[in-house]
């Protein structure tokens, strides 16, 4: 019986849902190259090629997809009795409030990973606005909050840097339309007056098609061709595609995406909330802007 070394398991999974070396370089704080000779490892331990090497994206073998669901149980199992036996003696609860936009793009796997790290620590979520959660903030209903802003409060740090862009249907018409039929956020969003006063700027007169703050209604509007829409670049929803530049439509700001701490005696759970938010956030994704 031969043993696996979890080091080039946890170098296949990172390469797996990255989509490549450099990526997952990043994610394990090592070079593309120490990677790459970790992944070459593990294939010449079980004799098989794990990634197809010449293709776009490094997708896995049938080999490779046979080895992704027991390497994540095995490493999964590791990494709970690692954290049951040397992890801080964290227990309790933390309040984290996440803007809706960034909830399904960013934070599955950053949270999976602090549950794994903390098993003790509930985390309840909460997702709203990000100047409802900065409100909740301040009266002490939450711990701490990511937020998408134009700018970053004195309080706050920048985690990414990201663009907000045009987006419609796939091979859309809607774009060409006068006025320009829009799908916005209402008043509470955060992206409503930067694209309003974008359209203003340019001149470029429009109608609302759909006013809600709900990113499946603004999408299912712009899928069907009746609006266009404006998201971050990192968030856009599949079934959409950038509006074409023929389109004419005036460029948008760049948003950040910023993390803020209660400033009355954060718990240390919360400040170990936050490491971990920084550090997932550097290995896992890039300035998008």
């Amino acid at each position: 019986m031969r043993n696996i070394d979890p080091a080039l398991l946890r170098a296949f999974l990172a390469v797996a849902e990255t989509g490549g070396m450099t990526k997952a370089g990043r994610l394990l704080h090592l070079t593309q190259a120490a990677v790459s000779q970790q992944v070459k490892r593990l294939e010449e331990l079980l004799g098989h090629q794990l990634f197809l090497r010449d293709r776009a994206g490094l997708p896995m073998t049938p080999a490779g997809e046979r080895l992704l669901p027991r390497a994540q149980r095995l490493l999964a199992l590791h990494d709970e009795i690692w954290a049951l036996m040397t992890a801080p003696d964290f227990a309790g609860e933390v309040r984290l409030g996440v803007p809706l936009d960034l909830l399904a793009r960013y934070m599955p796997p950053v949270l999976k990973s602090f549950d794994q790290a903390w098993p003790a620590v509930r985390v309840s979520l909460v997702a709203d606005h990000s100047m409802a959660l900065l409100a909740a903030l301040e009266r002490q209903e939450l711990d701490l909050a990511l937020t998408t802003e134009a700018a970053c409060g004195p309080q706050g740090e920048i985690l990414l840097d990201d663009a907000l862009i045009w987006l419609g249907a796939p091979n859309g018409q809607a774009w060409r339309r006068t006025p320009l039929p829009l799908s916005i956020g209402d008043e509470r969003c955060a992206f409503r007056q930067p694209v309003l006063r974008a359209l203003a700027d340019a001149g470029r007169d429009w109608r609302p098609v759909c006013e809600l703050s709900n990113m499946e209604a603004l999408c299912a509007t712009a899928a069907a061709d009746l609006a266009v829409t404006a998201f971050l670049a990192s968030t856009a929803p599949e079934r959409l595609e950038p509006v074409p530049p023929e389109a004419g439509l005036p460029p948008l700001p760049v948003f950040k995406i910023n993390l803020y701490l209660a400033q009355r005696s954060p718990s240390t759970i919360a400040r170990a909330l936050a490491a971990h938010l920084r550090t997932q956030f550097a290995a896992r994704y890039q300035r998008a802007a």
